[in-house]
């Protein structure tokens, strides 16, 4: 009897505690869930700024990704341009192969075969008086070089109206003249003076400005 008194004292205790504690949690648990869950105002609106500015820069992203797509008609633009500029580039080329005139260093317009035969002239020329009359075989060499350009040169291209008042003309004419007067009168074996070398190399030079 005493034992059972006891029991029936004792257990409504023990519920009344674990129901305080059910609650309590309970509470707890819809508090914290409130705050997490349920945003203010505020932080809501802040919130969706955040999803515009994120969404925002992802477009931007992705059209900054994208843009090397757009300048397309531009770049086409450039390289039709660019190929266009060879091809006029390739038939300036073909134009100036059968042109039979070209511009000289002086911007003047002279036919061609003029112009080669000339600097032949000057160049053989040149490289005869400069040759070192010891050095015979060399010597010889450039001297008949310099006698062929010669003879080209006077055969095509002496008294021609064309070219006859060219500053190229005149000069090629003086060195030629200074280089057979010295020839008739001291013999064609006698060497050439230091003095009628200079003189004649500086009609040369003169005349190559011009070519």
């Amino acid at each position: 009897m005493a034992i059972t008194i006891v029991a029936a004292k004792t257990e409504p205790i023990c519920v009344s505690s674990i129901a305080k504690k059910i609650l309590k949690a309970n509470s707890e648990y819809k508090l914290h869930s409130r705050t997490h869950v349920a945003l203010p105002p505020v932080e809501a609106a802040s919130s969706r700024r955040h999803v515009i500015s994120c969404s925002s820069t992802a477009l931007v992203a992705i059209l900054t990704f994208n843009c090397g797509l757009a300048p397309l008609p531009v770049q086409a633009e450039d390289m039709s341009n660019g190929q266009d500029e060879k091809e006029e580039g390739v038939i300036g080329a073909i134009k100036s192969l059968f042109d039979p005139n070209e511009k000289t260093k002086s911007g003047k317009v002279l036919p061609k075969a003029y112009l080669k035969s000339a600097r032949e002239l000057v160049k053989t020329l040149r490289e005869s008086l400069k040759e070192d009359p010891k050095d015979i075989a060399n010597f010889r060499r450039n001297a008949d070089s310099a006698k062929e350009s010669i003879r080209d040169y006077l055969s095509n291209w002496r008294g021609q109206k064309t070219v006859a008042g060219e500053e190229s003309y005149v000069e090629l004419e003086k060195a030629i003249r200074s280089l057979a007067s010295f020839y008739s009168k001291a013999g064609p074996s006698a060497p050439l003076p230091e003095e009628v070398k200079s003189e004649i190399l500086n009609d040369l030079d003169t005349a190559e400005k011009f070519l």
